[in-house]
């Protein structure tokens, strides 16, 4: 899941960032406004974290251009502003949640999922396809009850297959999707990572779930024919 933050406290900043990295998301971050809105013009996100007080322009003016394109990604202020008449504000602006510092991290990454399960219309935290189970909230991934350990990547990796099943996904889009800006590795990163995912989920297992899309990319679904 890719995650934009844009909160002008550096050290709080880089706190987020590290922690939501070690949780299996991938973070981009920018310390002001209008880096915000520059990168949402031309990046896709799952969910967005936006400080209201931010420089050049603040968080309401990133909510209002974001939403003026017709995008729905999910926001969560994340603030110091904590009057009842701020929290309004801020949800009767655009927002889908808003969570006052200091914070705990759990509190967060619960209220991230929330938000991204209302947009991928799940209603609990369990992804499933066929005997392959994958657990949001608590990270366990299962095949036929048998819990599978997976890294950071693979777990994001494999999140993204689940939550677009039956889609077919270039590895442009796998790769911009899991890799942030920082990424510098080789070019076939995202076979790399399809291969270790198939050694986990697949080998061992008479129903393939991952497929190759020769010319196109790949897809996890039940039926290989389709």
């Amino acid at each position: 899941m890719r995650i934009l933050l844009a909160e002008n406290e550096r050290g709080l900043n880089n706190i987020i960032t590290q922690k939501l990295s070690s949780d299996g998301y991938s973070v981009d971050s920018c310390f002001d406004g209008q880096d915000a809105i520059d990168i949402l013009s031309y990046t896709e996100y799952d969910a967005i974290i936006l400080d209201i007080m931010m420089p050049k322009a603040d968080g309401y003016t990133v909510l209002q251009t974001l939403r003026n394109t017709g995008k729905t990604t999910p926001v969560l202020f994340l603030t110091a502003k904590d009057s009842i008449a701020d929290k309004v504000k801020g949800l009767d602006s655009g927002a889908n949640d808003y969570l006052v510092k200091p914070f705990s991290f759990e509190e967060l990454t619960a209220r991230i999922r929330a938000m991204t399960r209302t947009e991928f219309g799940l209603t609990n935290n369990i992804l499933t396809v066929s005997d392959l189970t994958l657990d949001c909230a608590t990270h366990i991934v299962k095949r036929a009850e048998k819990e599978i350990q997976l890294s950071a990547k693979e777990y994001a990796l494999l999140e993204y297959l689940m939550h677009n099943q039956g889609i077919i996904l270039s590895r442009e889009k796998i790769e911009n999707h899991i890799w942030n800006f920082d990424y510098e590795g080789g070019t076939n990163v995202v076979d790399v990572y399809i291969s270790y995912l198939r050694k986990k989920i697949d080998e061992g297992h008479e129903k393939k779930l991952i497929h190759t899309i020769r010319g196109r990319g790949y897809v996890l679904r039940e039926d290989s024919d389709q």
